[in-house]
């Protein structure tokens, strides 16, 4: 028996197209918030990541929990094995991961143990982020490397997308 195909509620939000002439932090997000939009589309939570390494996207992923039926097929975990892939090595250190949602336990430890330099994020998870909303892995004390996190970054945004996915799914049930 086939499996059912995804039946997405419909995504009300626009892709952004942010202007390649800055490279910042709000750049690199606003293409991360297009896959969330891309994982909506598929009938996956919605969050997004991209990892930029010298200025330039190497990685590009958003959940496919659903679709895989692993649990282990996050975006940050995804765009992590695309940019090792890309770059050669897992150490990620000049590499930077932007999400859209704090990164979970797993998806921390990653960040972490593939040495990425910096983790940029949207919305804060104070459930079960754990570069700082439930816990922060990055303060182990015994652990040999540190993230420079950043979050915040297009938080309303982000918050908005996230909250109308789940919303939609509970009229749609």
């Amino acid at each position: 028996m086939e499996p059912p195909k995804p039946n997405p509620p419909p995504c009300p939000f626009n892709k952004l197209f942010p202007s390649q002439l800055e490279k910042d932090d709000t750049f690199f997000m606003k293409l991360a918030y297009n896959q969330a939009i891309d994982a909506w589309r598929a009938d996956e939570v919605p969050i997004g990541a991209v990892i930029e390494y010298d200025g330039e996207v190497i990685a590009a992923a958003h959940n496919q929990v659903e679709s895989t039926k692993d649990p282990t097929a996050h975006a940050e975990i995804i765009a992590i094995t695309q940019a090792s892939t890309f770059l050669k090595d897992w150490r990620l250190n000049a590499a930077t991961l932007y999400v859209t949602k704090e990164p979970c336990p797993m998806c921390s430890g990653a960040s972490i143990m593939s040495r990425l330099g910096r983790v940029v994020y949207g919305l804060p998870d104070p459930k079960m982020g754990c570069l700082g909303g439930a816990a922060n892995l990055n303060d182990l004390p015994q652990a040999n490397h540190k993230l420079v996190i950043t979050p915040g970054v297009l938080q309303e945004e982000c918050q908005a997308l996230i909250q109308a996915f789940f919303q939609a799914k509970r009229k749609s049930e």
